[in-house]
Parts: structure tokens; sequence; C-alpha cells
């Protein structure tokens, strides 16, 4: 290979520009979603997979936005154990969303385990840009969440991570959300219906990717980025608990 040779690897490539190369970093956008029984109730699991379709186009437009990241997306799927539903990291660009089926238990603990084992390094490269966590969930977990979320954060970039959590319907376990989020004044959003969830997913994913890829602070040095609080929106339209619609 010739210098200078653009190259591509999975831990990062460099990307051609006018006037010579751009060093790009990985950056890895994760789902943890729930498959568990009750999402087969009230449309809830067509709505999950309507809305993470809706957040692709999105999330593409933020990796054109921010051409030093490389956005790569998988994500698990949680219910009796834990599966990878995308195993592979996938490019932004050529992501793709399966439909997930739902059945079974609410196995958080073992999702997060599950995660906590690809955000270490090795596999994951020391140049990489803070790891994107979306956890979405609509009930209590059936394992020990705190297990998995301990053996999370141990984890650097678990711990440093950008990690959202949306709750769906009213039987969400909200505090274990909180404890995921695990930021002083994080908030749990909340998704009562198949359009809130859809406009949930969508501003989740985009907001926790921008602020992955943004620097938290050029006087702590490169390697220290926004994986910390990402902000709530300002408003939420009123949930009208009287529609049949509402979970």
């Amino acid at each position: 290979m010739a210098a200078g040779e653009p190259t591509q690897m999975a831990t990062g490539r460099r990307a051609v520009r006018p006037g010579g190369s751009l060093a790009t970093r990985p950056l890895h956008f994760i789902w943890l979603v729930d498959g568990s029984g009750s999402m087969a109730h009230d449309g809830k699991i067509q709505a999950l997979n309507t809305a993470i379709r809706e957040a692709v186009p999105p999330l593409r437009q933020v990796a054109r936005d921010n051409p030093t990241a490389e956005v790569l997306v998988r994500a698990v799927r949680f219910a009796t154990g834990a599966t990878w539903h995308v195993a592979d990291p996938t490019p932004v660009d050529r992501f793709s969303w399966p439909d997930l089926t739902a059945d079974g238990r609410t196995d958080l603990g073992s999702a997060l385990r599950l995660v906590a084992g690809v955000v270490r390094v090795p596999p994951m490269s020391d140049r990489a840009l803070p790891p994107v966590l979306v956890l979405v969930s609509d009930g209590l977990p059936t394992d020990d969440y705190q297990r998995g979320l301990r053996e999370l954060r141990t984890e650097e970039w678990g711990d440093k991570a950008v990690r959202l959590a949306i709750a769906i319907g009213r039987d969400a376990a909200r505090d274990v959300l909180e404890e995921f989020i695990g930021v002083p004044g994080g908030r749990v959003l909340e998704a009562n219906t198949a359009d809130g969830l859809v406009d949930q997913i969508r501003w989740a994913s985009a907001v926790a990717l921008q602020s992955a890829v943004a620097p938290f602070s050029a006087s702590q040095g490169e390697t220290q980025w926004a994986a910390r609080q990402v902000p709530m929106p300002e408003h939420t339209a009123p949930v009208d608990r009287t529609s049949d619609e509402v979970w």
C-alpha cells in the first residue's frame, strides 16, 4: 500500500477530503430494545419497529454533518435472555432495521452484560468516540439488571457512553431506566402512544448521536467527550389518558 493511501479498518478509517485525508473515529450506536411478551400488546412492537426505521434517516444526516465520525449501528433484543438483533456494527448509511418480535421475559441485565462485552478495549478502539446506548422498555426487569449495569459501568467506554432511556407506557420501570442513564438530573423520555414513540426515538437517537460527536472540552484533552447528560426537549405534549390508544 502506498504511503498516504487511505485505509479502512474496523477501528476507524481515513476519509479522502480536498487537500488531503481526514482521520475518522468509530462511533458505536447501540439500541437495547425490549422484545418481551408485554410488547406484543396494543401494537407496541409494531410501533417500535416503525419508530426505529424512521429514526435511521436523521442518524444518517447527523453522520453526514460530522465526517470525522464513522457511525456504526447495531441492536440488542432482550426478552428471555438477550441476543444481538443486529450483530455486526453496520455503517449507518447501509443500516436497515429487521422486524423485532415480542415474547418471553424482560432480561435487561443480560442485555447490559452483552453490551459490556463489546464496549471494552478490545474489541473497541481506544481511539473511538463515546458509544451511544439507547434503551427502550415497557416493563420491569426479570433478572439481575443491577449486576449487568455494574458490568457495563466498569468498562471505560460503558461509563463514558451517552445513555438515553425511553419508557413505553405507564408500566415501565422508570427508576430502573433512571439508573441506566446514571446522570444527576437525567430524565427518562416517555412514550404513551405509537406517534409519541416515533417522535421520542427519532429525537433521542439524533440528539444522542450529536452529543457523542461534539467535544466535551478541548481543554481536557481530545479523549474527553460529551458523554454525559443529553439536553432534554423543553416541551412535552400532554397525554390524553382517556384515549384508547394510550398505553
